[in-house]
């Protein structure tokens, strides 16, 4: 329903909104946030590719330690190591800083990169996105037959060869499926242009609804944005049309090279680079600042933050997990006895809200409660001369319902999974003894459920703990999170203070990010 409210605003378009739109900011929307995606679907694609084939093909000193290392920006949100490389780059940081006391310069004397840029939002952005091309291409490299490399040492490929003739057009399914991934972040990131000062569609959203006064004029930016995350979703499809072609998980994987001492350490400090500065500079740095403010600052707020964050992660990860669950088993019921409505299409249609940005959600979530808190508010006035106010818009169920249309996605693909490994024989022997749904979900289907549940559950804790534009926009009145309280003391130039919730962020971040590579690391090493 929210994307469906968003995109019937095109129908009501305000003439001399667009007009001064067209006139003035749109062209720079577009243009921004294009080159904002394909600048980080490129760099990922790089980045994340050439990991992914070394991990896969060699053996060489350190590999154990990069297999863990390579993942780790994973935890570190977008706008986060903003902060921090802004800390750092920025003219009164401590390198320029350095620069200047060292050689005696003063601002015009010297040329430095501007960090607060739009290749400054592309680079950070590629250091912590990176991993959605290494994941998917790490595994695509290890399900290569090794049959494909005596095959092209017959016909006389070299090495260079047979990866541009042979390894990357059977990975590249999945590379550009990794890379469609990045870009949606890309153009669904608020924290990071908004504080880099760049005009994308995500700033212009707030901009015309807070600005301008204009939620409708929002929700009809809302949906260009979304054209644009549906063209990505296309080509991702369309990509992967033939990903299984060729592929033998029967066939002899490929054995790793072993790289002799000194090439082997080369190559180990080439692939450690993404992750010293997509996470190590940063967690240091942020570790720094975390200690200064905790001698000197208030740790009251930072308690309460910590409070409002978990218990709401908890409150959303919660519903949403035991939504999943009824979806899932709805459809596992629904495959055994069809009915009218089939719930593959349901699921379907419930995971599209993890494509669309938290922006976007927060548009058409907000017009729908608004209009519901109308319609009760006259109906209790008309029936009881009464008018409640903000029942729906101003409290917390609003945004665990942006949440759910963002996050159900994530544990049905978790829920499914589990799912899918209880035999359907089993169903029925305890449908024999039973014949209750409810008690064969209850008794039997949950405990061996127990270990997808709680990957669901905790994959959608943390994504619901750094998600910043829904909860900024949707969050109630007086109610802060880490990431809403990081962003806003960033945005006051206060990074010392902004540096304690958003390491808290991390650290909690890295949870998932340690369950997921052990998982890869036992699948594919």
């Amino acid at each position: 329903m929210p994307l469906i409210i968003v995109a019937a605003s095109v129908f009501s378009i305000d003439t001399q909104l667009w007009t001064h739109l067209l006139d003035t900011v749109f062209t720079e929307y577009v243009f921004n946030s294009l080159v904002l995606a394909g600048g980080v679907g490129l760099g990922a694609i790089v980045i994340g590719t050439y990991l992914a084939y070394i991990m896969v093909n060699y053996r060489f000193w350190g590999k154990g330690v990069l297999s863990w290392l390579l993942m780790l920006p994973l935890a570190m949100p977008a706008y986060i190591i903003a902060y921090t490389y802004t800390g750092l780059l920025d003219f009164s940081g401590p390198i320029q800083t350095a620069l200047r006391e060292t050689f005696g310069w003063s601002r015009n004397d010297y040329w430095f990169w501007d960090i607060r840029s739009l290749s400054g939002a592309i680079v950070m952005m590629i250091l912590v996105l990176y991993p959605y091309v290494y994941i998917l291409a790490r595994s695509a490299f290890a399900e290569q037959s090794y049959s494909f490399n005596k095959v092209s040492e017959l016909a006389g490929y070299t090495r260079l060869q047979h990866i541009k003739h042979v390894s990357l057009p059977l990975a590249r399914p999945a590379i550009l499926t990794g890379a469609s991934l990045a870009m949606m972040e890309a153009l669904a990131d608020y924290g990071t242009v908004a504080y880099f000062g760049i005009s994308t569609f995500s700033t212009g959203i707030f901009r015309t609804w807070f600005g301008m006064g204009s939620l409708q004029g929002a929700a009809q930016l809302s949906t260009v944005l979304c054209v644009f995350v549906l063209v990505l979703l296309v080509l991702e499809k369309h990509s992967r049309k033939d990903a299984a072609r060729y592929q033998s998980r029967q066939a002899k994987s490929i054995s790793p090279v072993k790289l002799p001492g000194v090439i082997g350490l080369g190559v180990f400090a080439l692939c450690l680079i993404p992750a010293i500065f997509g996470f190590i500079i940063p967690f240091i740095q942020l570790a720094i600042w975390s200690i200064e403010y905790a001698t000197v600052g208030d740790l009251g707020d930072f308690i309460t933050l910590i409070q409002n964050s978990l218990s709401l992660a908890a409150l959303g990860a919660g519903i949403i997990v035991l939504f999943a669950v009824v979806v899932s088993y709805s459809k596992r019921l629904n495959e055994q006895q069809p009915s009218k409505m089939p719930m593959k299409t349901v699921e379907q249609a419930l995971s599209l809200g993890y494509a669309l940005p938290g922006i976007v959600i927060a548009v058409g979530v907000l017009i729908l409660a608004g209009w519901t808190d109308r319609q009760i508010n006259q109906f209790t006035q008309a029936w009881f001369d009464y008018r409640p106010g903000l029942i729906i818009s101003g409290g917390m169920m609003i945004l665990i319902f942006a949440y759910a249309v963002r996050f159900i996605s994530v544990a049905l693909q978790n829920t499914e999974t589990g799912f899918m490994r209880v035999p359907q024989k089993l169903d029925q022997a305890a449908l024999s003894l039973s014949p209750s749904y409810k008690r064969l979900l209850g008794k039997i289907q949950i405990p061996l459920l127990s270990a997808s549940l709680i990957s669901a559950t905790l994959l959608v804790f943390v994504d619901i703990l750094k998600e910043l534009p829904a909860t900024l926009v949707l969050r109630p009145f007086n109610f802060n999170t880490l990431a809403v309280r990081a962003y806003e003391l960033a945005s006051d130039e206060r990074l010392i203070d902004a540096a304690l919730p958003a390491i808290t962020i991390v650290l909690v971040g890295l949870i998932p990010v340690v369950l997921l590579t052990r998982q890869l690391n036992k699948a594919n090493v």
